[in-house]
């Protein structure tokens, strides 16, 4: 089982800070062995700030491969989808960040299955491996315990045959990548704010937890996996 550091940020801005430093870290180590990184990151409101001050640095960007945990299955232009919270951030046009490759969620197929199939389909042929291994797994936390799309009390978080699959949640459906995939990363990365997310945070390190209430816990890579999280969501641990 895999152990979790936790390193409490004192601010929102410190958080966006180490969040956007943990992300240059795993580029600039892939990039020293590989010829290209492959990273998933997570969309969301938390992690926003730490794509824009990433997206201004000079990074070998033409190398870096972008992908997304999860996404909404609807329209990339359409206001909650993650693609375009990127396209707006780490990718905007003019920075050096938009010199990535993005591979979103194909979300224009017919059904969500089909979106889901597709995304495996292409996550394959840029990742080696089976499950595929990304370089960096860059996942949120919900207040439900929830990670990527891999929402409690939902068929995704048992899906173990797939590299992604249909995650059900908040009334949309998504297109997510399931646990065997994440736990095959070679890092990962949880980035956690807000006091609505102390009780969760508390179960996801807690190794006694039930994966089936908080479904984060499912992910179990072969090394320590790194908690951010600002002093509001840690309010809520001893010590």
């Amino acid at each position: 089982m895999s152990q979790h550091h936790l390193q409490v940020c004192g601010s929102a801005e410190e958080l966006a800070r180490r969040c956007a430093q943990e992300i240059a870290s795993a580029i600039d180590q892939a990039l020293a062995v590989r010829d290209r990184v492959q990273v998933a990151l997570a969309g969301g409101e938390t992690p926003k700030a730490a794509y824009v001050a990433l997206a201004r640095q000079h990074l070998p960007w033409d190398r870096v491969d972008v992908l997304l945990g999860d996404e909404r299955w609807v329209p990339a232009d359409d206001p909650s989808s993650n693609a375009r919270m990127l396209r707006e951030t780490l990718l905007a046009p003019g920075e050096p960040g938009a010199a990535a490759c993005f591979h979103p969620v194909p979300t224009d197929r017919p059904d969500p299955a089909a979106s889901a199939q597709a995304f495996a389909q292409m996550l394959e042929t840029i990742c080696a491996g089976s499950p595929p291994q990304l370089d960096l797994a860059l996942l949120g936390l919900g207040d439900d315990g929830h990670t990527a799309s891999l929402f409690p009390g939902t068929a995704a978080p048992g899906i173990n045959d797939q590299w992604a699959t249909i995650g059900e949640g908040k009334g949309l459906p998504r297109v997510t990548l399931t646990a065997p995939v994440l736990s095959a990363a070679r890092r990962v990365v949880f980035v956690v704010s807000g006091a609505n997310k102390a009780q969760a945070l508390r179960r996801l390190l807690d190794p006694a937890e039930d994966p089936a209430r908080t479904p984060a816990r499912l992910i179990q890579p072969a090394h320590a996996v790194l908690v951010l999280a600002d002093a509001a969501a840690a309010s809520d641990l001893a010590g």
